[in-house]
């Protein structure tokens, strides 16, 4: 396998985890239990609970994985100070100008889902917003996902540069650590344990990041633990994308088991009100041991399966920043459309992925691509899979 395959290998993983986020975030809306945003459908149903807990299981893990594995490679190609342009292009200035955009749109859409929730009418009451415990009033949005990759990639930066004062044996040492793990059954379960420690503060051991833009110190070791990951996959990647390419039927079958054991402690705990902090560890255990089998199952699929691009899926990785972006629209957009319509939960749902789907990919082909917009988010070229 040459390093073009396995760069278009997880080029193809990390857009089809970007589209992803429209099923869960259509999901949201119609969960049974407690959501973690202030909206919700008339009709709900477990399906959406399920989806969003078997998605969420290994899509921002996957992406955190990939997001440390590109940071690495192009500190190694292009160095640390042009990876830092390149980041603050890609993320910072993305951010500043789509946020408060968003955040103006989004507060619009709340306030009509907080009136139709209350009367069953379109109408516009901000007062009518309910708070959700623990989350900011002014929040990241889903844009926390940018904003601590940012952060990462500062705290990689000046690794590299004290790297210099650091004893290469400790550095070697650290480094040969990870490879051990990640190259082993056991690893994993090692791996899992300052997980399982986050975890336990959050319900069901399911770390969902409250968009908080001071980070709490859980939410950041937590996908910081992947980010470290793929950075070390990348120095590693000839032993290690061998072996997920080798092992990821067996890390899919793996994770099955511990998934529904994990459901199957969801279910017993009932939803009325959080495990104890023991529990939830223990839950959380078993959560994160499936994200690290899923992902590496993930990884090694794409590898197997998919590795160059076609016409879809280079369109679907072209498209998948916009869409990253703006989708959130579309889901809350659509699911006021949807309201009253005649259809169940489950219909909604299908109904609301596939306008939403539309309309992302709708605005991305008139508005943005080969355009301003597109020149703006990918630097004026062509996304290349380094990027």
């Amino acid at each position: 396998m040459n390093t073009d395959q396995r760069l278009h290998s997880l080029d193809n993983l990390r857009a089809i985890m970007m589209w992803l986020g429209i099923v869960v975030h259509v999901s949201v809306n119609y969960m049974v239990n407690p959501a973690p945003t202030p909206w919700r459908d008339s009709q709900t149903s477990m399906l959406a609970d399920l989806l969003i807990v078997f998605i969420h299981a290994f899509r921002m893990p996957v992406f955190f994985i990939l997001a440390g594995f590109f940071v690495a490679l192009l500190a190694n190609r292009r160095g640390v100070n042009a990876m830092l342009r390149q980041r603050l292009r890609k993320l910072v200035w993305p951010f500043m100008v789509f946020w408060p955009l968003l955040l103006v749109c989004m507060s619009l859409l709340v306030a009509v889902y907080a009136h139709l929730n209350a009367f069953g009418t379109i109408g516009l009451e901000f007062e009518r917003i309910p708070k959700v415990p623990g989350r900011p009033q002014i929040s990241l949005l889903h844009l926390w996902f940018i904003y601590y990759l940012f952060m990462y990639c500062l705290v990689y930066a000046l690794l590299l540069r004290w790297s210099a004062f650091i004893p290469s044996i400790l550095q070697d040492g650290f480094a040969s650590t990870w490879r051990i793990l990640c190259n082993s059954w056991w690893g994993i379960f090692l791996l899992t344990l300052p997980l399982a420690v986050a975890g336990s503060f959050y319900r069901n051991g399911m770390v969902t990041p409250l968009g908080s833009f001071m980070p709490y110190l859980a939410e950041f070791i937590h996908s910081g633990m992947f980010f470290t990951c793929g950075i070390f996959l990348y120095r590693f990647q000839t032993d290690l994308l061998s072996r997920f390419e080798c092992k990821c039927w067996l890390y899919l079958c793996a994770g099955l088991p511990v998934f529904i054991v994990f459901l199957a402690l969801v279910k017993s705990g009932g939803s009325a009100e959080p495990a104890s902090y023991g529990m939830q560890a223990v839950m959380a255990y078993l959560y994160n041991s499936v994200s690290w089998l899923w992902s590496f199952a993930l990884i090694g699929l794409f590898l197997r399966y998919l590795p160059g691009q076609n016409f879809l899926l280079s369109y679907l990785a072209d498209s998948s920043y916009w869409v990253y972006l703006v989708h959130m629209l579309g889901t809350m957009g659509f699911g006021i459309l949807l309201y009253h319509s005649p259809f169940g939960a489950a219909g909604r749902m299908m109904c609301n992925i596939l306008l939403t789907s539309m309309f992302c990919v709708l605005s991305y082909h008139l508005l943005v691509r080969r355009g301003l917009i597109e020149r703006f988010l990918n630097g004026g070229v062509r996304k290349k899979p380094a990027d």
